[in-house]
């Protein structure tokens, strides 16, 4: 017995129903940490899990890591999903990314053929020119954004690698000799716009390239480089440190691009959650003078959400008076909401987005899931709705101010992307040469449906469901429930051709729409946002209700999915309500917002969910945590949690403490692992990674939830 004690101590011990066998977690010692704020006491048993840098987390992780593989490589099915993931995505001839750039007639985008990895950069002269390969980045694991010079000769490109999206090196590429400028800059967070002359880019730097520094996103100067000169003395034209005049705060997400003429420089701040943004403008041509004088456009008072400026006149989206948001115009020499036109007044629908091409302002509206756009002409004063071949999420984007071609994106949750031409003078809509058409199994019997649910307080809440025709409603079928519900996001309509693997097996697809999104405009925004913020895992869970109360699935069958600010839906939905789920995956999930101000963009998230500064929001923020939640002697559903280790919006100690309490706690007899993915970051751009990581989900999802396919028998 003795020689038993010193292997007992090294492991927890979980007894696996599903498998009738003993995983045994790794050791995970409580440390105990006690705060007290705002005199409540909170204990803190894995504070030193944060501590990703240390020997012991770094083995503790890679233990965690290695236990996951062990028994994911050991479900029956994951391999074949991974397998049916590459030959439903090479069903297609080709994806090209969403949005495509035209610069002096050349057309710009990435594009990822059948069979390919990692996407490549591309470019056309003309709409239905040949085909260039103009830069492959070589090896799988760099990623890469674009953004073409206004002559179109050049393309300034930003260079990452591993997931690891947001500190990048810049790299300028010319494209008729495809060789690369002698300039290169780090770190840089994006590539924000070229001058007219194409002679040079203003771009964000970065204070710190350490990915885990809670400083990365602080006080990031906008600076202007010019070709062929040395980055060490690029000009900073927007921050708070050489604009104190301004009056901007560290935390400020700051932006810089031109107006659609290209007649002045538009520089952004903006501050937090609620649409109020500060807008600040300059003639063009002062970007060459030694300082860049802004004059100030909006302010926060004006709670503006987007703002163009075009012939001299400014085009605002405002909630000022106007919860679901109006146009208005406004003279520039007399920048002041006193002196304004509404040009869209307020409706019952949400106004989102505007864009303008030469003769037209196009509006965006959203109701629901679906959206409308009105398109506004500026000579006649005539404002006529946009007309598209079905209802569905549509995004209309014009190619610059000198002609009126637009490109439309139309999404819904079966037909595939379908991208479109639009004539706003002819009002005609035709397929785009960029669209690439493909047909995939299944998909003629699918069905959806769009129902409102009542939340445990009265509220409606949007649900959309996705599923085979020939089901049968009788609570035997796996569901796969996710959710959001954060920054006023709108969860749009998109069809994902992975998801077939699921929906071809008879699972239903459940889309929540809870409040914290913005489906219903701004207000369902501030109805999940910091003290508010348990109407969104609440909503969650009514929406779960539904599913079971309408013979959907079952508890047994459910499961429940967040990824990132979603977190906070999932685990405070599980630890709320553990015995609606069979299963729960946490991808990259915020699980500790209590201690979210101690990462990279903890300020920036401080302003949606709350800083422990405040009284209020600190009492919001205990609230709304997953991981302080977690109560001993519970039976928890099976859970995953996914974490990059090049993630800097969501470091991986946030998920592998919500995983350390749950192993410590559950007794459910239900497996937690944590999926530690060393390539990869806040997601990631390689299919490879894609496919296995998704595949990891879905077979530990559906093995937990029942289904046959994915049974395990045995584990290692």
């Amino acid at each position: 017995m003795k020689q038993l004690i010193p292997f007992l101590l090294l492991f927890q011990l979980a007894f696996n129903s599903s498998t009738g066998q003993m995983i045994h977690y790794p050791e995970t010692p409580k440390k105990p940490v006690i705060d007290s704020i705002f005199g409540k006491v909170i204990a803190d048993d894995y504070r030193w899990i944060e501590d990703i840098n240390h020997q012991q987390v770094k083995d503790w992780l890679k233990k965690q890591a290695t236990l996951t593989d062990d028994i994911i490589d050991n479900i029956p099915g994951r391999n074949k999903l991974i397998e049916e993931f590459r030959k439903t995505e090479q069903l297609a001839s080709s994806e090209i990314s969403l949005f495509i750039i035209r610069e002096a007639g050349r057309y710009f985008y990435k594009m990822t053929r059948a069979g390919e990895n990692i996407p490549s950069l591309y470019y056309r002269q003309g709409k239905t020119g040949k085909e260039i390969l103009l830069f492959n980045p070589g090896s799988d694991s760099v990623s890469f954004n674009f953004l073409p010079s206004k002559d179109g000769k050049k393309v300034a490109l930003s260079l990452t690698s591993k997931g690891n999206f947001d500190i990048t090196t810049t790299r300028v590429l010319d494209v008729d000799t495809r060789k690369f400028y002698p300039d290169s800059i780090y770190p840089v967070g994006s590539i924000q716009a070229w001058s007219p002359d194409s002679k040079g880019f203003v771009y964000a730097e970065l204070q710190t390239s350490d990915k885990h520094s809670n400083n990365l996103w602080k006080d990031v100067i906008l600076r202007y480089h010019r070709l062929n000169s040395d980055a060490r003395n690029d000009k900073a034209i927007f921050s708070r440190i050489h604009n104190p005049e301004l009056d901007l705060k560290p935390s400020d997400f700051l932006n810089v691009y031109y107006s659609p003429d290209n007649n002045y420089l538009i520089a952004v701040a903006y501050p937090g959650a609620q649409a109020q943004n500060r807008y600040f403008y300059s003639p063009a041509g002062n970007l060459e003078k030694e300082h860049v004088r802004w004059r100030v456009l909006t302010t926060i008072e004006d709670q503006v959400s987007e703002a163009i400026i075009y012939k001299d006149k400014a085009y605002l989206v405002t909630r000022k008076n106007a919860p679901n948001f109006k146009v208005l115009e406004m003279p520039l020499d007399t920048p002041d909401l006193a002196h304004t036109t509404t040009l869209v007044p307020e409706t019952d629908i949400p106004i989102g987005w505007i864009r303008v091409s030469k003769d037209y302002l196009f509006i965006q509206k959203t109701q629901g899931i679906v959206t409308k756009w009105t398109q506004y002409n500026f000579s006649t004063g005539k404002s006529e709705e946009v007309k598209f071949p079905h209802p569905g999420s549509v995004w209309i984007y014009c190619l610059d101010a000198s002609t009126n071609e637009c490109l439309v994106n139309l999404l819904s949750y079966t037909k595939p992307l379908t991208r479109y031409d639009y004539n706003p003078k002819s009002q005609q809509v035709s397929l785009s040469a960029f669209n690439v058409t493909c047909k995939y199994p299944g998909v003629n019997d699918l069905v959806t449906e769009q129902v409102d649910v009542k939340s445990y307080d009265g509220t409606m809440v949007p649900l959309s469901l996705i599923y085979n025709k020939y089901i049968k409603k009788d609570g035997s079928h796996i569901a796969f429930m996710t959710g959001y519900g954060a920054y006023g996001n709108v969860s749009i309509q998109y069809f994902d051709p992975l998801s077939l693997s699921l929906l071809n097996r008879g699972v239903v697809i459940a889309i929540t729409h809870p409040r914290g999104g913005g489906e219903k405009g701004f207000a369902w925004h501030m109805g999940g946002y910091k003290s508010t913020k348990p109407n969104t895992w609440k909503d969650f869970i009514a929406c779960g209700e539904y599913l079971i109360t309408h013979r959907y699935t079952s508890p047994r069958h459910l499961i429940g999915e967040g990824t990132s600010a979603g977190g906070i839906l999932i685990g405070r939905a599980i630890t709320e309500r553990p015995d609606l789920f069979a299963a729960a995956i946490n991808n990259v999930p915020v699980s500790n917002p209590l201690r979210g101000e101690n990462r990279p963009n903890g300020e920036i998230d401080a302003k949606e969910f709350g800083t422990v500064k405040d009284s209020t929001e600190a009492m919001g923020l205990i609230e709304m945590d997953p991981f302080l939640h977690v109560t001993p002697g519970v039976n928890y559903p099976a859970v995953i949690a996914i974490a990059g280790i090049n993630d800097t919006r969501v470091p991986v100690w946030q998920p592998a403490k919500f995983v350390a309490a749950l192993q410590n706690a559950s007794t459910s007899n239900k497996p937690v692992l944590l999926q530690l993915n060393y390539d990869s970051g806040h997601g990631a751009e390689e299919k490879k990674v894609r496919y296995r990581i998704l595949a990891n989900m879905y077979a530990f999802a559906l093995w937990q939830a029942g289904h046959n396919d994915f049974k395990v028998v045995q584990t290692k």
